[in-house]
């Protein structure tokens, strides 16, 4: 399995949220490398391109992909399907971020791989909470998070997540 980086992958079509984000990652002292691909077909091309081992210094693997689900071209769910088809995708961790607290959205989210699933806040103080309760994760110093988000789904006998 290739080796994870530091990188943040942020797929998020706000740019009001996009700003939001990394001005709280930046206030809680995050220093990771943050990409953004505003759309899910974005999101696609920049994992792609992260399969090519002679162009990993320029797109390392994220170990972290912050996604939301109501994006244009291919919403998050399709960016979560397609992503864990990917074998050199296999250990990252991908959280769901996004406005939508929907239990079949949580369900499906998790369904298809997600850590975990976080409803956005609506204010900016609020989104900054949120990212500095998640500082733990990004504080990672090897090719693992220090911490996962949340707890993993629990499965049945064939290692299906069971619905939350």
């Amino acid at each position: 399995m290739p080796t994870l980086e530091n990188t943040i992958l942020l797929v998020e079509d706000s740019e009001d949220d996009v700003f939001t984000l990394k001005r709280a990652s930046k206030k809680a002292g995050i220093g990771n490398p943050l990409r953004v691909a505003t759309d899910g077909q974005k999101a696609v091309d920049d994992l792609s391109t992260t399969a090519d081992p002679t162009r990993r210094e320029l797109y390392p693997i994220p170990f972290l992909v912050l996604l939301d689900l109501k994006l244009p071209y291919r919403d998050g769910f399709q960016v979560l399907e397609w992503l864990r088809h990917q074998p050199h995708l296999a250990g990252t961790v991908v959280v769901v971020l996004t406005g939508s607290d929907e239990p079949r959205d949580q369900q499906g989210a998790y369904a298809l791989g997600a850590r975990s699933y976080l409803v956005k806040p609506a204010g900016a103080d609020e989104i900054r909470n949120l990212i500095s309760s998640l500082t733990p994760l990004w504080q990672k110093t090897g090719a693992s998070p220090i911490a996962p988000i949340g707890d993993p789904p629990t499965t049945d006998s064939s290692g299906i997540p069971a619905p939350r």
